[in-house]
Formats: C-alpha cells, structure tokens, sequence
C-alpha cells in the first residue's frame, strides 16, 4: 500500500452540482420543445429511454475503466461526452422542422418524426453512452467514505444534487419569460458542462479504490458543507467481478431488485409529469421550472439536515422502510388536477425518497469490497438504466391511456419496494481500517 493521501469530499459534490444543474436547466423546457417538434408524450418518453439504453451499454464499461484508470479521468470522458451532446441538441434545435414520417393510430397516437426530433435523440443517445458519471460518482464517494459517514457523505451527494435541481429549474423558468427560452437554456446547458470539465480537470483529485485509516471526528463548518479530508490508503491489484459473481454476492439481488423498482416508478412519474402538467392541467413553462426548483428544494432540506438526524435515531434498514411507505403515499396525490394537491404530494415525495433512497445506495456500498467498487455501482447503474427504459417507454404508453392514473401504477411499485425491504438483512460491519505498523 502507498502511503496516505488526503482526499477532499467537496470537489465531487461540486462536479455533481454542476452536471444536476446543466441537464435541469434544459429539463423543463425539454417537453416543448419535443411536441413543438411533432412528439407526442410517447415520443417523450422515447426521448428517454434512448438515453437510457445507452447508459445501459456505456455505464458498466466506465465503471470497470475507473476502477483500472482511475475515477477522474473516466469522469472527465463522461462529462466531455456530455458537452458533445448539449453542442448537438443546440443544432437539433437550429434545424428546420422538416417531416421524416408521420404516425396516427389508436395505440400510439398522432405524432410527425422530423429532422429536428431525429437529432435530439443522437444528441441523447451520445450522452447516454458516456453517462456513467453518476455510478463513477458514487464509486469515487465510496472510496473516500469510511463506515461511519458513509450514509452521511450520500446524503450529502444528494443534496448537491438536488441543489442542482433547484437552481436549474429556477433558472429555465426565468429563461422561459423571455423568447426563445429553450434557446437560452442548452446554451446555459453546454457552458454549465464545460464548466464541469474544468472542475474535473483542475479541481478534482483523483482517486483509485482505497481503504480509509482512522480519523478523529471533529464537528465543524468543514465537516457541515462536506469539506473535512480522510486518509486514503490505495489498494493495487483491484479484482474483477463477472456478473454472476455480482449477483452472488450478499443481498445483492434484493438490492438491485430495489434499485431497478424505484428507477421504474419514479421514471413513470418523469415522463408522465412533465406532459401532464404541459398540455394536461397546461402549466406555462415558468410554472414547470418553479415546480421542480421547489420539488428540489424540498428533497436538498429533507436529504441535509433531516437526514442527518434520523441517521442518528434510524438504522440504514429501517430508513429505507420508512421512506418506501412515505413515498408510496406521495404519487396519488400527482393524480389530482389541484395545484396544492400536487404540491402536497411533493412534499411528502420529498420526504420518502430523501430518506429512502441515499439509505438503500449506503447499504449497496456497503456490501462491496471497494476495490470493485466502480463495477458494482456500474451495473448497478445498468439496472436502473433497464428499469428506466421500461419506465419511460411504459410511462409515455399508459399517459395516452389512461392520462393521470399512471401516478397509481408508481404508488403501487413503492408499496412492492416496502415489502422487499422486509427481507434486508443489516451486514455486520466490516473492518476496512489498515493495521497499526
């Protein structure tokens, strides 16, 4: 082992800030300007999955490459295959809207594909194949996180994330009072990326697999904003995992199991919503980007401090319990056509799948040596990806059947998420500190 480096927490908060802030930024204005376009909320949710079925492909060959190369370079490949794709979404969008073919049946409904459309799904596709920054992401956090903090290093993994969410939103909505607001948001998109390539570059140490020393807590203004540094000792020679020895290892199937059913829920709710509120209840885009800026607010609070004082009441297990009942509660209300109803049910969205959700990834960490950290979280990353092609295509499918009742079918895949959690058995803690001398 060489000798102990200090690894920074803050630079990879940022770096996730900034790609959360550069795609939610477009996000709002992403439903307009696909109908505009002739799409229809099938096409949407094609949108979607196309990018997911690349990261499908993409995700677990990054996350081995980062466990061989090293987090940071794997990242900045990522994140440059991010930049290309926001260059060619802002020449979709420069294109003249000629017809390629024109559908209208009972099944999918009445939609043009044209060239515009044709170029948005390249530009998704692009940044699908290079989108294993989030698995990298929570690899590298995973590397310099020791048992302690771990489940607090993923809260606050969430948080960037979320503020992400908040600031992008808010930003397109101001953006949409101006014409050509869709404009306006790839471009802020593509200089937002290029800003996480510098950040990368230039900000980000790197990091191979590594077991942590002992450090002292100490409670202060560093330790609050994710500042404080650990002692990282790397490990040579990382073994490689097939499938089959992933899936073997402990819960590791109840695990993914969880992970590819959430996806799948909240990926009905991500199509479904945004075409809801856009042509359904006929929200102004604006009101769209207020909406999510707020709905990531509210997850930012509840994965900061909230989380941070149920971890010292709630074990891991019983957080992932908890949150799955709250967040099932939470879609029936999107169902409703009353503004405040909504509102509601995002609060209590926020609350459940604040606590829930960087629970269950600290608990899928925490079952993996972290010399393969990168592959596990790779396919990891693959099951969700899976789950959310089959959301998004579904989402789109059951919005034109059944309009808002689609919320009911996310409800009812909490409630099955609730019910696996039962069977997770809490793993006795592991000792990853090197030894004196």
């Amino acid at each position: 082992m060489t000798p102990p480096q200090r690894v920074p927490i803050f630079p990879i908060l940022t770096v996730n800030f900034v790609g959360a802030l550069g795609f939610s930024i477009v996000m709002p204005s992403l439903v307009f300007l696909v109908t505009r376009f002739g799409g229809n909320a099938l096409v949407f949710g094609l949108m979607g999955a196309t990018y997911s079925f690349f990261q499908l492909i993409g995700a677990p060959l990054l996350g081995r490459w980062s466990d061989r190369y090293g987090r940071r370079r794997i990242l900045l490949l990522s994140e440059f295959g991010t930049l290309a794709s926001w260059a060619i979404f802002l020449l979709a969008i420069a294109l003249p809207a000629l017809p390629l073919a024109s559908i209208d049946s009972p099944l999918l409904g009445a939609f043009t594909l044209t060239v515009p459309l044709a170029v948005l799904f390249l530009a998704r596709a692009l940044d699908g194949l290079t989108g294993g920054d989030v698995s990298i992401a929570n690899a590298y956090l995973a590397d310099i996180s020791d048992e302690h903090d771990r489940s607090a290093n993923f809260g606050r993994m969430a948080v960037a994330t979320n503020l992400g969410f908040v600031f992008g939103p808010a930003f397109a909505g101001l953006l949409g009072t101006v014409g050509r607001g869709d404009v306006l948001s790839v471009i802020a998109a593509l200089l937002i990326s290029a800003l996480a390539c510098l950040i990368i570059v230039f900000g980000l140490p790197d990091t191979t697999p590594c077991v942590l020393s002992a450090d002292p807590e100490r409670v202060n203004v560093r330790k609050l904003f994710g500042q404080e540094h650990k002692q990282c000792f790397t490990m040579r020679a990382a073994s490689k995992l097939s499938v089959a020895e992933i899936l073997a290892l402990p819960s590791m199937k109840l695990l993914l199991a969880l992970y590819f059913l959430v996806f799948f829920a909240f990926n009905l709710f991500y199509v479904a919503f945004p075409v809801y509120a856009a042509t359904g209840i006929r929200w102004s885009l604006l009101e769209i980007g207020v909406y999510f800026a707020v709905m990531g607010l509210m997850m930012a609070l509840v994965q900061g401090p909230v989380l941070a004082r149920i971890s010292e009441r709630w074990s891991e297990r019983q957080r992932v319990l908890g949150g799955s009942v709250v967040l099932a509660a939470s879609f029936p209300f999107f169902a409703s056509g009353s503004t405040p109803m909504i509102y509601l049910g995002t609060a209590l969205l926020a609350v459940g799948n604040g606590v829930m959700w960087p629970s269950l990834l600290a608990i899928l960490s925490g079952m993996t040596d972290r010399s393969v950290q990168g592959a596990v979280q790779g396919f990891a990353s693959s099951a969700g990806a899976v789950a959310s092609i089959a959301g998004l295509l579904l989402g789109g499918a059951l919005y034109q059947w059944l309009g808002s009742g689609v919320f009911l079918f996310s409800a009812a895949l909490i409630a099955a998420c609730f019910a696996l959690s039962l069977r997770i058995v809490p793993m006795p803690t592991q000792g990853t500190e090197p030894s004196a001398g």
